[in-house]
């Protein structure tokens, strides 16, 4: 109640079918289907008729079943495709639209400018049609500005101007001709004429099927008219069915009658009442047709000097009609209504495009004046653009162009409502029944064969407009939701899809990394975030989780940001292990199911709490047992930025742009070293060469260094925990060090060492120490070195958790590039890789 009322203009389905009716009766229809029944012959001529039907019937009946799916705001054909197809397709046809209907105002602009220079009897035929163009079009400009109340007075009026004109013209038709008229090539109704002009009598460069068919497609385009006005109208589920369907049955008989009465003219007369036999009173050798109804038209045919007859008068309704005048007052009724319908829903369609924000800047001509929202910046710009065409002044060189844009409009119409069918979305709930998806896409298909059919380059150019602005807004990505059939599309595909690779048993070569992440809340561990994105982006799978809940919709939006495709998703939990448990065990769909589990280093391990530390070992040893993959990414400064969100005081949103993380920038030249200590399938052979298949990482070279003979590895695999590890002089110091701390003083407990590690589990024994001897292997590390990868160690069931970390610490201890720490659990995965 709070919004303005806007007036409604159109209260029923007769204002849609006769505002339908208008746009599709225009200059076609009066000065070119005679001549096109002239030269196609009238077999073809219906079949001409019938095709163009056909086509526009089925995009009238998918036209209705998309507008009775719910509430049509103003935009017309663009809203339907738009928040059906989604605005992939809908920004770029609704473009397409707008800018056809700017060229229809001009094809009917200059028709009209042709029988005003043709009554004014003016010699300059191009620069006549275009100065009376142009002055048209400045006259329809200005009615428009006056609002749609008097758009809808002067549409009625033409209406019946129309109405009398073609009662004028059948009437004329059985009205016995004079000399005058016959000698104009106007004979009334006889056999021998209709047998005739049967059959096709092509004549000039216009003089081919296709290109007839073209010229005369124009004709039946205003079938979306009153769907561009639906912001107008009150009841438009009901209006827009009922009206557009009577008006392309009415338009078609009437089409057909026409084309039926050319049949009461030949196609060559001269014009001249001195080629009349009975005037001559002698017999005169002469042959065709003319002969036979007393008529030597013989010099002008053989000569090509006829200007009369169905094939060289263009304007023979007027010369067969009762009275001439009325045609003449129902071709500038035809013309100016069409021109004036086109003129005023070319920027409606254009308004709601502009509003949606989904190109860039177009947002100025959507602004709207008065209670109607009228877009009158909108109206300039059809404004320019048609009068850019009417300065062209040639009809026949406009009709391919709108034929072209109409026919990819009504082919993506079809479409959509056939997509819309089959994706069974729940939101598809049309209240009219009366379409087949399969006929809608057997008019799609259609229309698109058409169009190259009738102009090849011109179609051509059309598709390759529509593939520049889809690839943008694919692209560009709006943030839009519409709820449209794309998105139902895409979830059938990935439903079905993942259904057929339940089938599919598990093969070594197309083995991949699908990994869970447990990276908190992703936007403070980026570098852990951005490491694991780039070798499975387009490739495998790639789920975030958080053990603690937290609010998924920023956590989302920002992994969109910094373009990381994966999944996110949140447990809740009481620690560690059962959170990462209850993740690995209901994470997945099928086949698209984690196989590695991908943790950060625990920079703390040495200050945390005994339990956190053994509930991170834990986690590790639960992955395995899982079989699940592991890999722990360590950084020199570590993986949580936190601190410096809070002490850049910077918001989330603003974090992307403040942290980046190594695995967002070039690498160069470099060099990434694989320490290969353990046979564990190949995951930690295949990692590093999934980095290298990204542009920023393309230029590193792979460095293996095996550490270990054969025998060695296969001894490793059956083992729980590794026994050879790699150890410079400094790691195996800091190894010692780092240890100490935890180290049991077995003295002071009196020989009860069993009672000591119950109580603390996570201190080392010399027992421990004694189990696992390191070896220490000298290598060197290159500061060219961008990733550094070594094989994981397996935590044994007895080792202490310190022990443990210790291990790992030292692995990773003064590399100053990111370390990764990596176990497979997949057997030979990499034996086709290294073959």
């Amino acid at each position: 109640l709070s919004e303005p009322k806007h007036y409604k203009l159109i209260e029923c389905e007769c204002h849609v079918h006769i505002r339908v009716m208008l746009n599709i009766w225009g200059v076609i229809m009066y000065l070119r289907l005679p001549w096109i029944t002239s030269q196609a012959g009238l077999i073809l001529t219906y079949v001409i008729i019938f095709m163009s039907i056909i086509v526009t019937t089925i995009t009238a009946t998918s036209v209705s079943a998309i507008s009775t799916n719910g509430k049509v705001y103003s935009g017309g054909t663009y809203f339907m495709i738009s928040r059906s197809l989604g605005p992939e397709l809908g920004a770029p046809i609704g473009l397409l639209f707008a800018f056809a209907n700017a060229i229809a105002c001009a094809l009917h602009t200059v028709g009209f400018s042709e029988t005003v220079r043709d009554l004014l009897k003016m010699v300059d035929d191009v620069n006549d049609v275009r100065i009376i163009g142009a002055i048209t079009v400045v006259v329809l400009l200005c009615i428009t500005f006056a609002g749609m109340a008097w758009e809808a007075k002067a549409q009625i009026l033409f209406f019946i101007a129309i109405m009398l004109s073609l009662i004028n013209y059948f009437v004329g038709t059985v009205i016995p001709p004079n000399t005058e008229k016959e000698s104009v090539g106007f004979f009334g109704y006889r056999g021998d004429i209709f047998v005739e002009n049967l059959l096709p009598s092509y004549r000039g460069p216009n003089g081919y099927f296709f290109r007839l068919f073209a010229i005369f497609f124009p004709a039946a385009t205003g079938i979306l008219s009153g769907v561009n006005i639906c912001g107008d109208l009150k009841d438009p589920t009901g209006g827009i069915p009922k009206g557009t369907l009577l008006a392309i049955l009415w338009t078609t008989l009437s089409y057909l009658l026409i084309s039926v009465t050319s049949a009461t003219v030949v196609r060559d007369a001269s014009g001249n009442v001195n080629d009349s036999l009975a005037l001559k009173n002698f017999t005169t050798q002469c042959s065709g047709l003319g002969c036979k109804l007393g008529w030597n038209f013989d010099r002008c045919e053989q000569n090509h000097t006829c200007s009369h007859g169905l094939a060289n008068n263009l304007r023979i309704l007027t010369t067969v009609s009762g009275w001439g005048i009325l045609i003449t007052i129902g071709v500038f009724a035809a013309t100016l209504s069409s021109a004036l319908g086109f003129l005023v829903s070319a920027p409606k369609i254009f308004q709601c495009l502009c509003k949606d924000n989904i190109y860039p800047y177009i947002g100025f001509f959507g602004k709207g004046y008065g209670k109607n929202n009228e877009p009158l910046r909108g109206y300039c710009l059809m404004f320019c653009i048609a009068m850019a065409f009417i300065l062209i002044g040639d009809l026949n060189t406009i009709v391919p162009l709108i034929s072209n844009f109409f026919l990819c409009s009504y082919g993506l119409i079809n479409f959509s409502t056939f997509h819309a069918s089959i994706t069974k979305s729940p939101g598809w709930r049309p209240e009219y029944h009366y379409y087949s998806p399969w006929m809608s896409l057997f008019g799609a298909i259609l229309s698109f064969l058409l169009m190259f059919l009738f102009t090849w380059w011109a179609a051509l150019i059309t598709f390759c407009i529509m593939l520049f602005l889809l690839g943008y807004v694919s692209y560009t990505k709006p943030k839009i939701n519409w709820g449209s059939s794309h998105q139902a599309g895409f979830y059938n595909m990935a439903l079905s899809f993942s259904m057929s690779l339940t089938g599919v048993e598990d093969h070594v070569k197309n083995f991949r990394p699908q990994c869970l992440v447990l990276t908190g809340p992703p936007n403070v561990r980026p570098a852990l975030v951005d490491f694991v994105g780039t070798f499975t982006k387009n490739i495998s799978l790639m789920i975030c989780g958080n053990i603690i809940m937290h609010s998924t919709d920023m956590l989302v939006d920002w992994l969109n940001q910094r373009k990381v495709r994966s999944f996110y998703t949140s447990f809740t939990a009481d620690s560690l292990k059962e959170g990462a448990h209850d993740l690995m065990q209901a994470s997945g769909l099928g086949k698209l199911k984690p196989n590695t589990l991908v943790l950060g280093y625990k920079m703390n391990w040495q200050e945390c709490k005994p339990e956190s530390l053994q509930d991170y070992v834990n986690t590790i040893s639960n992955a395995f047992d899982s079989s699940y993959g592991i890999a722990i990414l360590r950084m020199m400064d570590g993986l949580d930025v936190t601190d410096n969100l809070h002490s850049a005081d910077i918001s989330d949103d603003g974090l992307d742009e403040q942290v980046r993380s190594v695995f967002q920038t070039k690498q160069g030249r470099k060099s990434i070293d694989i320490y290969w200590i353990s046979d564990d399938g190949g995951l930690t052979l295949l990692v590093p060469y999934l980095l290298t298949r990204r542009n920023r990482w393309k230029k590193s070279k792979l460095r293996v260094f095996i550490l270990g003979d054969q025998e060695t590895m296969k001894e490793d695999r059956k083992d729980n925990c590794c026994g050879f590890l790699p150890l410079c002089s400094c790691s195996l110091q800091r190894y010692e060090e780092s240890i100490a701390p935890f180290r049991l003083c077995e003295e002071q407990a009196g020989g009860d060492v069993q009672e000591l590690k119950r109580l603390s589990p996570w201190k080392v024994s010399d027992k421990d120490l004694e189990a696992i001897k390191p070896k220490v292997c000298v290598f060197l590390m290159c500061v060219c070195v961008c990733v550094f990868f070594s094989s994981l160690p397996v935590p044994e069931v007895t080792c202490p958790s310190s022990l443990y970390m210790s291990w790992l610490d030292a692995l990773s201890y003064g590399i100053h590039c990111p370390a990764l720490l990596i176990r497979g659990n997949q057997e030979n995965v990499m034996t086709f890789y290294c073959q």
